[in-house]
């Protein structure tokens, strides 16, 4: 069966859900890597470049991502990285997220 090419904002959307599920799993945000995102996208390393640039742009969309979700599991591996954007994430949620890592 032929692969069907998907839009540019469709082919964003799925690379960053790749990401935000790379992430997801324990140590795996300070590690994020662009083969690991690409694995998980069914992709080549070179389209999450080519949308997301650098790691740290990458990293902070997923951060954002995570907060927008409130991905418990990625904002905990955030703080514990002193990632700004997990700092800056609403006390409640923030708070939530200390909590699983008790």
């Amino acid at each position: 069966m032929a692969h069907k090419r998907l839009s540019p904002v469709n082919r964003k959307t799925e690379i960053l859900a790749a990401a935000l599920r790379v992430a997801e799993k324990p140590g795996s945000y300070a590690k994020l890597t662009r083969a690991a995102v690409a694995v998980e996208a069914t992709c080549t390393e070179g389209l999450v470049s080519r949308y997301f640039g650098t790691m740290i742009s990458l990293k902070r969309a997923v951060m954002r991502a995570a907060v927008r979700k409130e991905n418990l599991a990625i904002i905990a591996q955030g703080i514990a990285c002193n990632d700004p954007i997990a700092a800056k994430a609403p006390t409640p949620i923030r708070t939530a997220a200390l909590q699983t890592l008790v």
